[in-house]
């Protein structure tokens, strides 16, 4: 199936039933890897990427896991020893496969873990109670719908990584929307405002309770940094200067001896950088892509601004829903740890897990990529990764006092 003619899997459509949403989802999943050849499917470039093969098994595990087998006492696995592959990180829900081997696992063979989705969905679709109105189906389709994002940024490495650069679906060569419409700031008065969801609809637990935060007076500029700007700042001795960049930072720039972002490439022509289409030169005024926490707060420190936090970003997009780049684009980098909402309190048993043990050692990303599938973000929505996360689609969104 081609990319251009996926079928949407729009969870807030509640026109559809859960389990049509269902078969929507599952298959937008599986026509993502349509561009793919069997030998990409297996691949793991570095321990945070998981094979495409890997992504589509363990988004089956978790319905195997928490949906089928609680609810229907006659289901038998299609292979027990699945759930040893791929589990992820659910120690309650039993051991597991390290994570940073997943790429040696040739067996089963893709043709044997599509087998397995089918097998899962012929059940899920047979449970004698039926899928509508289940949380827990409502939220293994926005954790696959999660999955389909790490699929394209997993898979988008591990074609990188070979020397041929090949491309993934040249018809995805912008990963943009149209360049960046910066035109300004948007000024919010100090004041005390409301954040977090409080909706009956579908959240993530991180995104709960909602709560009230006191901002003082900011500004949050009217799109995100392009490459031409983040150009600038390389011309300029952006990573060879200290003085930007926190200590850590500074110590992985050294080590690493990093010079731009990640897929940047510099020849005799100029400046290039790797997209699902193979090598194409960079767009100066597309925003810039793949950069860590680091590069972005070392950007902001250069530009004589700062991140915003997740709190500032929020109220700036309840307050201008029509700034530019806040959805579709890219994950914008805030200043804020990942930590828990006052009052929050993870789920019971092994879905507790899903959200609540990461909360350290991270730090918050708002809005959305051009990877994240239809209908998946929100404004109340909290990524999270570590400091050095580049691999995904991170972007830059300044803030000032």
């Amino acid at each position: 199936m081609a990319v251009s003619s996926l079928p949407i899997p729009d969870q807030l459509a509640r026109r559809d039933s859960l389990s049509e949403r269902y078969k929507s989802v599952r298959q937008y999943t599986e026509a993502l890897c349509a561009p793919l050849e069997v030998e990409d499917y297996v691949v793991s470039s570095m321990p945070d990427v998981s094979p495409t093969k890997w992504h589509l098994a363990h988004t089956s595990w978790f319905f195997e896991t928490f949906v089928l087998k609680p609810r229907d006492a006659a289901y038998v696995s299609l292979d027990p020893r699945y759930a040893f592959l791929f589990n992820s990180y659910y120690v309650q829900a039993g051991e597991r496969h390290c994570r940073a081997q997943r790429g040696l696992v040739t067996r089963p063979t893709v043709d044997q873990v599509f087998e397995y989705r089918r097998y899962v969905d012929e059940h899920m679709l047979e449970l004698p109670d039926g899928l509508d109105e289940d949380p827990i189906v409502t939220l293994g389709l926005n954790h696959e719908q999660q999955h389909q994002e790490l699929l394209l940024t997993d898979i988008k490495h591990v074609l990188w990584t070979n020397p041929l650069r090949p491309a993934y679906d040249a018809r995805r060569a912008n990963q943009s929307q149209p360049p960046s419409t910066f035109d300004g700031w948007c000024e919010i008065p100090e004041g005390v405002h409301r954040i977090g969801d409080d909706t009956t609809g579908f959240a993530f637990d991180n995104e709960r309770p909602a709560h009230r935060v006191f901002v003082e007076g900011f500004k949050i500029a009217n799109g995100l940094v392009t490459n031409r700007e983040f150009l600038e700042f390389i011309e300029d001795g952006g990573y060879s200067r200290p003085e930007l960049w926190l200590a850590a930072g500074w110590a992985v720039v050294q080590a690493d001896k990093r010079t731009a972002p990640i897929y940047w490439e510099r020849d005799d022509d100029g400046w290039k950088e790797f997209t699902f289409a193979g090598m194409t030169a960079i767009e100066s005024d597309a925003p810039v892509c793949h950069v860590s926490y680091y590069e972005a707060d070392a950007f902001a420190r250069w530009a004589g601004h700062r991140l915003p936090t997740e709190a500032e970003w929020e109220v700036a997009a309840l307050n201008f829903p029509g700034m530019p780049q806040l959805f579709c684009d890219r994950w914008q980098w805030t200043q804020s740890a990942y930590v828990a909402y006052p009052g929050y309190t993870p789920p019971t048993g092994a879905i507790g897990e899903y959200n609540g043990k990461w909360m350290s050692d991270q730090w918050v990303l708002r809005g959305s990529s051009v990877a994240t599938p239809p209908g998946h973000s929100r404004v109340t929505y909290r990524n999270f990764f570590p400091s050095d996360t580049r691999w995904q689609f991170t972007g830059i969104r300044l803030a000032s006092q």
